[in-house]
């Protein structure tokens, strides 16, 4: 005797506006599949004002944050509040890959000059070449004559290693000292996890490149 066919499980449907939250969660770096679902489902059970002043601080960001037109970084004011100070130590300029990295360098209060943010590094593997970088805004820095000292502060990995010789090369004709910070950083670390200690001597012990 032949039995009647089971009936086909119901797919589990999720609402639109879940589906395309978690999506979105999901692009954003350091965020997985599971950590996107967690996080769209507490915004789910929060407060209709705690959603909305997440959503305003996004909005915020995207409409208030520009680059500071000297040193690339993030800011709200341009130029920003570190180009701005005429305390700092206008000799020197520490260049950076990131604005995280700023904030990290500036924990280990060793370092009172300048700042040039590249937002990158040369990582050909990567599609990312020197004129994809914050480059030609560094050189026209450079041009016054008032600069003495350039610190390569990029990550002590391959792409870092590559990105410090580069311009090491480029600035080579301008007679400008190039350095680099010291090893005390570990290998293939990021500069923005580094305790400010490490930052610290870093900077302190820096070579020329």
């Amino acid at each position: 005797m032949n039995q009647a066919p089971r009936p086909a499980g119901r797919s589990i449907s999720t609402a639109a506006p879940v589906t395309r939250l978690i999506e979105a969660l999901h692009k954003l770096p350091g965020i997985g599949p599971k950590s996107a679902q967690r996080l769209t489902y507490y915004l789910l059970r929060a407060s209709a004002e705690e959603a909305r002043t997440l959503a305003q601080a996004v909005v915020e960001l995207k409409e208030k944050i520009v680059l500071c037109s000297v040193c690339q970084n993030v800011t709200e004011v341009d130029p920003c509040g570190i180009c701005s100070d005429t305390q700092r130590e206008q000799s020197t300029i520490c260049v950076v890959e990131e604005p995280l990295d700023i904030l990290a360098l500036e924990r280990s209060r060793q370092y009172g000059g300048l700042y040039h943010v590249l937002h990158g590094v040369v990582s050909p593997m990567d599609g990312v070449g020197p004129e994809d970088l914050k480059l030609d805004e560094l050189v026209a820095r450079l041009k016054n004559g008032n600069v003495s000292e350039v610190i390569m502060a990029t990550n002590p990995n391959l792409e870092g290693e590559a990105t410090a010789m580069y311009v090491s090369r480029l600035l080579g004709p301008m007679g400008i000292r190039v350095t680099r910070l010291a090893r005390g950083l570990p290998t293939g670390a990021d500069l923005e996890y580094a305790d400010d200690t490490t930052l610290a001597r870093a900077l302190e012990h820096r070579q020329d490149v």
